[in-house]
């Protein structure tokens, strides 16, 4: 490929110019192409820094579909995937003339189980409400008239519904060869699918789930390819932490038991007292979650292996629970033939038993039957170790564990004959990668960086009200909801609120609505937790006018232009919560090796959410709006300096008089 080719297809009358209305050369996006063709040849890790608005999504696509390898492109989540899928790609497939195949591909539990699908249709008992039964019928429909059984493709049945849990597979209980439905199955066709396309579109989930199965010896989920573009690539350090570890739930262990009843009454009548079984399962289950129980009064609700309070009696109902999961495999095993339902039973059980025993290794004596001898330099142990917890709540117990890093895992994923391009317009903190580069182990790309094309210092204003108390502060929200509401009832278009934790979502949104209530204010206020976050966004986008009040999912993957979204709140600095077990975890370590948790985890952590969170303001050239801040550490902390710079270069103000001016200069000029 040469550069030439790249400037003419990004030129104002070259082939994109065509296809995308109201279309704009950008050199940052033109440079950013070059750099990946550069990395694609040379086989090469870019990570890529590029601010909203330029045009990142063509610039990795365009050397993509030049390139001549087989390429895959991450996204953050199912929905950018289908929006890369549906429509970007087709569109530059169209505008460049080139006979590119594309597939799409997501995890198993996204694709309806024809297997599954027909058990559920025998079982009417197994419905829970009227809507299910009308949910059931759509399903049964699209299962017989879809190309792909791809969920996300049946709007009548919300993708959130829990029917989809009933007529979709599991690694632990899919038949595999032994399926009756084998040859119509809509997962094998999407891998089939992408083993023979030129580009496949996944999300980071199904990426680090295959790289997990990759980690026992399975290689069989995603294709071999030359280039793996990521974009969102912010996302990964998290999404590979949650998928290399383990997890088991009171949930999954008790719908094992009703498995294993109904898959042994149904099967094998004669052979064992399925119901006896399936009983001394759920007991041990509930044993040991009422075992657990003091650490519901904990911080949070969570505790820390060594830190779980009477841990012999928990330890006790744990090396019980095993025993009774070893005895249900015993009799599982010796019926395994059959039916396929006591051989999926046979398979979960056996899942679940090998996650509990690592998850209780090693032992609170120090010994470890998983590792019998010292770690080898450069195992996953040597890099740091793991961290394990129990979270409970009144109905439920989850056992947890993740690693300290997964620097090494993740780096030596990758092949050396393959180039790796990461992207996304939060990577660094203030031009800084190194945080990003030592979370995956990618000390040895190349970083490049380049700024938003937007007019931030026109375009907006950020505003850090006086005078307001700490966060610490038991008045805080309250005082916040006061420096909000002149915006508020001044800005024309929507109101995005941005809360650190769901107890300031539920507060905020309640204080609000108080206050609305005493004006006569006449605006709809959505709050998290109400609806799903699909429907949520639907109508923030549609009411033009609403409020709508959300924590950590709503700080990334918004995008509302225009004046639809003229006002983005938040109300403290997104420091991570201090009882979350694995950044306790990490930055005990990192205090152990004689570092600075604070400066060279907490503070580059929360430097990125906050970018991220006030990226949500401005989306295009003609947006315009207020980005309040109310946590007075931003300007009155010495570290407050690192934060605020790395933000977009809004004018900067704490004067609200200056603010409600620039609302009505604004609004005016609309």
């Amino acid at each position: 490929m040469f550069l030439q080719e790249l400037s003419d297809i990004f030129a104002a009358d070259g082939p994109i110019a065509s296809a995308v209305p109201d279309y704009r050369p950008r050199l940052a996006q033109l440079e950013l192409a070059q750099a990946i063709e550069s990395a694609m040849r040379d086989r090469s890790t870019l990570v890529a820094e590029a601010g909203t608005g330029t045009g990142k999504t063509w610039a990795y696509l365009v050397p993509a579909f030049l390139g001549g390898g087989k390429v895959l492109v991450s996204t953050g989540t199912r929905t950018l995937q289908d929006q890369l899928f549906r429509r970007d790609l087709p569109k530059l497939r169209e505008a460049l003339s080139l006979p590119i195949t594309v597939a799409l591909l997501k995890g198993r539990g996204n694709y309806v189980c024809h297997y599954h699908l027909e058990r559920l249709s025998g079982d009417k008992r197994a419905l829970k409400s009227r809507a299910e039964m009308g949910q059931l019928r759509n399903i049964q429909v699209f299962a017989k008239q879809s190309r792909t059984g791809d969920k996300a493709d049946l709007a009548q049945v919300p993708e959130e519904a829990d029917i989809w849990n009933r007529v979709t597979s599991t690694r632990e209980n899919c038949l595999g060869q032994d399926c009756p439905h084998l040859r119509d199955c809509f997962v094998m066709k999407a891998r089939r699918y992408a083993q023979d396309a030129d580009l496949v579109v996944v999300n980071h989930a199904l990426f680090m789930a295959d790289l997990a199965l990759r980690e026992e010896g399975i290689t069989d989920l995603l294709p071999t390819v030359d280039t793996v573009i990521f974009d969102e690539a912010h996302q990964l350090p998290d999404i590979a932490t949650r998928f290399l570890g383990t997890s088991v739930s009171s949930h999954q262990l008790l719908d094992l038991a009703r498995s294993i009843e109904a898959a042994g009454l149904a099967h094998a009548r004669e052979s064992t007292n399925w119901s006896e079984a399936s009983k001394k399962l759920e007991q041990a289950a509930r044993e040991l979650r009422l075992a657990s129980s003091p650490i519901d009064k904990l911080p949070g609700r969570k505790a820390t292996f060594d830190a779980i309070p009477e841990p012999e009696s928990f330890d006790t109902a744990l090396s019980e629970l095993q025993k009774v999961l070893d005895r249900s495999s015993q009799l599982l095993n010796v019926v395994t033939e059959k039916h396929p339902d006591l051989a999926a039973a046979a398979k979960t059980c056996l899942d679940i038993r090998a996650r509990l025993f690592q998850w209780s290794q090693p032992d609170r004596q120090g010994h470890n039957a998983l590792q019998p001898e010292p770690p080898q330099e450069g195992s996953v142990n040597d890099e740091g170790g793991a961290v394990r917890w129990v979270e409970h709540s009144l109905h439920h117990m989850r056992l947890h564990s993740a690693p300290l890093s997964v620097a090494q895992i993740f780096s030596r994923y990758r092949s050396a004959s393959q180039a790796w391009i990461l992207t996304s317009a939060t990577l660094s903190v203030h031009g800084d990668f190194s945080h990003f580069l030592r979370q995956l182990g990618l000390w040895e790309a190349k970083t490049l960086r380049w700024e938003s094309p937007f007019d931030y210092a026109r375009q907006g204003v950020l505003f850090v009200p006086k005078a307001l108390p700490l966060p610490s502060d038991f008045a805080f929200n309250e005082r916040f909801v006061d420096a909000l509401l002149p915006l508020a009832r001044m800005a024309a278009g929507g109101v995005l609120v941005l809360c650190t934790t769901l107890r300031s979502v539920d507060r905020i949104a309640e204080l609000l609505q108080e206050r609305f209530d005493d004006e006569g204010l006449d605006r709809l206020i959505l709050r998290q937790g109400e609806s799903s976050r699909r429907i949520l966004l639907e109508r923030f986008r549609t009411e033009k006018n609403a409020v709508l009040v959300g924590s950590a999912s709503f700080w990334e993957g918004i995008d509302v232009p225009g004046d639809a979204l003229t006002l983005v709140a938040i109300d403290k600095l997104p420091f991570a919560p201090p009882d979350d077990p694995v950044l306790e975890a990490r930055l005990k370590r990192c205090r152990e090796n004689g570092g600075n948790p604070f400066m060279e985890y907490q503070l580059p952590e929360a430097a990125i959410s906050l970018k991220q969170g006030a990226g949500r303001l401005i989306r295009s050239e003609t947006d315009w709006g207020v980005l309040m801040v109310g946590d007075t550490r931003l300007v009155e902390k010495p570290y407050g300096k690192l934060l605020w710079r790395g933000l977009p270069p809004f004018s900067r103000t704490r004067e609200q008089a200056e603010v409600l001016a620039f609302y009505d200069k604004k609004q005016n000029a609309c």
